[in-house]
């Protein structure tokens, strides 16, 4: 929405300002992106928890519906939860949220660890002996056709969660 400011032209409406992002601690690192934010962190219960709220609120902010919103805070957290446990707690990752193709979410999480990536089993996620891989079926699902892809840092897993409707 646009406003005319003394008759001689238009001004762009400033309640539609990025959100406001925490100030750097150590351990997190925030800066706007086109459409969202790209983090720097070292995982741990706070900073996993401070990215899992700003998914929801930048994403919901630049446009992209709840629903879509909600499930990219699911494979955020799914995607930095493997990390963990293939690299450990305090791994440094870095992870990139934003808006992309209309409404379309994209969560890419880059973690140090190059040769390990998710791998499928032949064994069924609801399986009484399936020791893992229940979160691969949640990413199936959520974001069809996500990719793992080598990058500077190591790896980078990447996922581009349809919007809803």
């Amino acid at each position: 929405m646009t406003t005319t400011t003394y008759g001689t032209g238009t001004a762009p409406d400033l309640t539609a300002q990025e959100p406001i992002l925490p100030a750097p601690r150590p351990g997190l690192y925030l800066v706007h992106r086109l459409g969202g934010i790209t983090a720097h962190l070292t995982a741990n219960q706070d900073t996993v928890q401070t990215m899992r709220a700003l998914a929801l609120t930048v994403l919901v902010a630049h446009g992209t519906d709840l629903e879509t919103a909600e499930s990219a805070q699911l494979v955020l957290s799914e995607l930095i939860g493997n990390a963990v446990r293939a690299c450990g707690e305090h791994v440094p990752l870095v992870v990139e949220i934003h808006r992309s193709r209309g409404v379309d979410a994209v969560v890419t999480v880059h973690d140090p660890l190059a040769g390990a990536g998710p791998r499928r089993t032949d064994t069924a996620p609801d399986s009484d002996e399936a020791e893992s891989g229940r979160g691969l079926l949640l990413l199936d699902i959520l974001a069809p056709g996500w990719t793992v892809k080598p990058s500077p840092i190591g790896k980078a897993i990447r996922c581009r969660i349809p919007a809803a409707g």
